[in-house]
């Protein structure tokens, strides 16, 4: 009974849950209203001329067209409310001061001569490579670089020890970013390392989603860490306000130290991503270090992060910009991030570039596989074309209604020659892309709404690294313990079950 109640208070004082709870209130309260004004014929008829608006406004954005079909049907069911709620939870609403979180600032130029020549370099080795490092180029000014070591790990367990290593080595600065920290084994021993550095006048910062770190960190941890030396700051407080912004989190995984290492992938900084606390059985996640040049794309990345969240408005970063250690080159490389907050797709173009490019195969690692009509189509004309598709998926999902509408997708593509395995030991969180033993990217982007609308990712493109063969050589080692989906697993659905998957596929891109 003490066991139940204490359950019962944990869950009652969640800030999270109480966040959901008021503004899931706001919304009834809102609704409430309508539905009291509705019997006035004056207002009727202008909330319903209203949501047709919205809705030809909708149908005229620039926008993914499944995003829109969503959007369009959830305003034609409820056409009292529906053009207000696409006000509210619709679009791509970004405050001013979000929108300067980008990679858009005069450090980038110091890099442009350096990214030119190394682009020169690619065209006159393959001219398709050059294409895609270009696109990136060109977005932000994201570098291209040689002068780059990668290191693969094809678990968090491997990127955890090799972290450990490489914090105690750090003589100037430590920068983190993640979604999820949570106190356990992994970020206790990462915590020791970092007070210790802090004392010895290290300058260590953290930057954590306050989403992400809901139920994982108390609501004023940032101040915690702040009186052991650290500088910390939440992204996007958590509100509890009918507001779209409360979508943008920051989905990122970055680890720079002294612009000399940096580490980027799928793995936080929380327990199950070493398999030391069980919650969906194995977990399986890959992530990379980089040494060398690359780094120094990282180290911008998180500066321009910070700075928007600390207030500070110098962007005079040369001084983080250290000079690093020599290393021989491996392949090229390519570091990006991803935002809501321009035009440009970033994370779902690279995954596009990567497929359209593929001449003999390319293997994807993602946890959830609710994808875009281009990315859709994509995938079946590369195997059509005659390149090997593969896809691994976990087995024991994190979301229930997630997992519904991953499995959903899986028809229309095994139709196409994609081949789908499920991780049968559990669940997948990498998202890897390998192609042809030449390309490959690992980073924080999923193959989701989310990942590609609205949270900040990023990511690293390979080519000719050797990473790139031990990525592919690990993909194929879990396929061994996975299982493969056939077109009979998909016709042996039950009818309501099909039905509940359409319906939650409908509303994917609002999820």
């Amino acid at each position: 009974m003490k066991i139940v109640t204490n359950n019962l208070k944990k869950h009652l004082t969640n800030r999270l849950i109480i966040v959901f709870l008021l503004i899931f209130l706001q919304l009834l309260f809102l609704l409430y209203v309508l539905f009291n004004l509705k019997d006035s014929l004056f207002i009727n008829i202008c909330l319903n001329v209203f949501s047709y608006v919205i809705l030809i406004y909708v149908i005229n954005r620039q926008d993914n067209p499944s995003y829109k079909i969503a959007w369009c049907v959830l305003i034609l069911l409820f056409p009292l409310f529906g053009g207000i709620l696409y006000l509210l939870f619709g679009g791509r609403k970004i405050s001013k001061n979000l929108k300067m979180a980008n990679l858009s600032y005069d450090a980038v130029s110091k890099n442009l001569d350096y990214s030119k020549d190394k682009l020169q370099e690619l065209y006159s080795i393959d001219k398709a490579a050059y294409k895609i490092f270009n696109y990136g180029n060109n977005c932000d000014g994201f570098a291209v670089c040689e002068d780059t070591q990668v290191t693969f790990f094809k678990n968090g367990n491997e990127k955890f020890k090799s972290l450990l290593v490489e914090l105690e080595k750090a003589k100037h600065f430590i920068f983190l970013e993640y979604f999820i920290i949570e106190e356990g084994k992994m970020w206790n021993a990462i915590l020791e390392i970092l007070e210790r550095k802090a004392k010895e006048h290290v300058d260590v910062r953290i930057i954590y989603d306050d989403f992400g770190c809901a139920t994982n960190l108390p609501s004023d941890y940032d101040k915690l860490l702040m009186k052991k030396g650290i500088k910390a700051y939440k992204f996007n407080r958590l509100r509890p306000a009918l507001i779209i912004q409360m979508n943008n989190r920051d989905h990122r995984k970055i680890v720079v130290i002294d612009n000399n290492v940096g580490y980027c992938g799928g793995v936080n900084l929380a327990d199950e991503y070493i398999n030391e606390k069980v919650r969906f059985g194995v977990w399986k996640d890959n992530a990379i270090m980089l040494k060398g040049k690359a780094v120094e794309t990282l180290t911008l990345m998180f500066l321009q992060m910070y700075n928007f969240l600390a207030g500070i408005s110098e962007y005079d970063f040369s001084k983080y910009l250290i000079p690093c250690e020599k290393v021989t080159s491996d392949g090229f490389v390519q570091a990006y991030c991803d935002s809501p907050t321009d035009s440009d797709d970033v994370g779902l173009n690279m995954h596009l570039n990567l497929i359209n490019n593929a001449k003999k195969y390319i293997y994807i690692y993602t946890p959830y596989l609710i994808i875009t009509s281009e990315l859709s189509k994509a995938l079946c004309l590369a195997s059509q074309n005659g390149v090997d598709v593969r896809i691994c998926v976990p087995h024991i999902p994190d979301k229930s209604y997630v997992f519904a509408i991953t499995r959903s997708n899986y028809k229309a593509l095994i139709e196409k020659g994609v081949r789908i395995y499920e991780f049968t030991p559990g669940f997948v969180h990498a998202k890897s892309f390998v192609s042809d033993d030449e390309y490959a990217i690992c980073g924080t982007v999923n193959t989701d709404y989310r990942s590609y609308y609205l949270h900040f990712e990023c990511g690293v493109l390979m080519y000719k690294s050797k990473a790139i063969v031990e990525m592919k050589k690990d993909f194929l080692e879990t396929l061994k313990v996975s299982e493969e989906v056939s077109i009979d697993d998909c016709n042996n659905v039950y009818l309501l079950t099909r039905i509940y998957r359409a319906i939650l596929n409908l509303f994917a891109p609002l999820f």
